[in-house]
């Protein structure tokens, strides 16, 4: 089942960064200006985030079977996905984003709740797993980027065919675990219940620092690669931007599952704590590498990408254990519709940054973040031990 529903993530999430990978095509297929482009990313967050909204005030999670609500989200965001290419104009394409990241609030925290079911023991393992197979599904578009070039529409069409496989392998092969709680009935005072438990209440405070840094980092990791090759005076920088942009994300499926291994031995909260304080590092470190030895960077980057997301699962992980057993499905949407919805301010910001100062110097926007977070996983780590 973990392989299986795995699998379904890692190619329903190829959606996420679809039109991300390809900006530079989108902007000039639909004369989006380029102040606009961040909207190709923030339009998904937007949408996960309604949707992820409605599906925690509705109890969506707990009220409905995990697996049709897999199937159902990887269909309609494989169509709104698809339908790009017949977009009118770049309004539409910003529009249609936006449903497809409504639709991933179906296929992300749902996910996560089956794998739950089937875990008690080594949950961090295996929501470690989870995570890294996602992780891979939000990078492959870049190495799509990299090897069709100039060509965006095939891209598009191939991720759109993997969502749909990936959507009927859980409704074909995936079953409900033991551990997963019964559907259970509406209940309008389910996040008064979630948020009751201080130790549900820290791991969201974690991950909202995770989430400060983590989809700004994925969503400009590639213009920032290219502004420092191109400083360095390296031919072909953007190329190389998307190459970068792939490693760093991918290298993080590393990271999942490795933490996820550490975790269910030396505690989640810790394991949290020290991936954070790790990725704010590299942030930092960022203005140190930026325009020298391109291999510098590539190292540095990759270890940011292993750092940024290996804490990612722990925090699903921790809510899933100090959530309410029935409401836990409304706990994980919760916890990513407000984790979400805080990335929307740092993809903006980012670029902002850059422009006033330099891409050398922007990344500092994202330190303070995980520095936090760390701090709410220590107070965890000392409620738990």
């Amino acid at each position: 089942m973990l392989v299986v529903v795995s699998l379904a993530q890692f190619l329903g999430m190829t959606l996420w960064f679809s039109a991300t990978a390809i900006t530079p095509s989108l902007i000039a297929e639909y004369d989006i200006a380029p102040t606009h482009a961040a909207w190709l990313t923030m339009a998904v967050q937007a949408g996960f985030v309604a949707g992820t909204l409605i599906s925690a005030v509705a109890n969506l999670a707990d009220v409905l079977n995990a697996r049709v609500l897999m199937f159902l989200g990887s269909i309609i965001g494989a169509l709104t996905n698809a339908a790009v290419l017949a977009a009118p104009n770049g309004a539409s394409v910003i529009a249609l984003r936006f449903v497809t990241g409504a639709s991933l609030a179906l296929v992300y925290p749902p996910g996560m709740k089956i794998i739950a079911g089937w875990f008690r023991d080594g949950r961090g393992l295996a929501l470690g797993v989870l995570i890294g197979a996602l992780t891979l599904g939000k990078a492959f578009p870049y190495l799509l980027s990299a090897v069709f070039g100039s060509e965006w529409r095939q891209p598009m069409i191939l991720v759109s065919g993997l969502a749909v496989i990936g959507g009927t392998l859980v409704m074909l092969i995936v079953r409900d675990g033991p551990y997963v709680a019964a559907t259970a009935p509406f209940d309008p005072h389910a996040i008064r219940k979630v948020l009751s438990s201080r130790g549900a209440r820290l791991a969201m405070f974690g991950y909202l620092g995770h989430m400060w840094e983590l989809y700004a980092m994925w969503t400009w990791v590639a213009v920032f690669a290219a502004a420092s090759f191109a400083a360095s005076g390296m031919v072909n920088a953007g190329a190389a931007g998307s190459v970068a942009a792939f490693l760093a994300i991918g290298s993080g499926a590393v990271g999942c599952v490795l933490a996820g291994y550490i975790a269910d031995r030396v505690g989640k909260a810790r394991v949290a704590m020290w991936a954070m304080l790790a990725s704010a590092a590299s942030a930092a470190a960022t203005i140190v590498v930026f325009g020298r030895s391109p291999i510098a960077l590539y190292a540095l980057i990759m270890f940011w990408g292993f750092a940024v997301v290996a804490d990612s699962a722990q925090f699903s992980a921790l809510v899933s254990e100090h959530a309410p057993r029935d409401h836990v499905g409304t706990a994980l949407t919760l916890q990513t519709c407000i984790g979400f919805l805080l990335t929307m301010v740092t993809i903006e910001a980012l670029p902002r940054v850059a422009q006033a100062t330099s891409w050398q110097w922007a990344s500092l926007l994202l330190v303070p973040g995980p520095l936090l977070g760390a701090a709410a996983m220590a107070r965890l780590k000392d409620k738990i031990a």
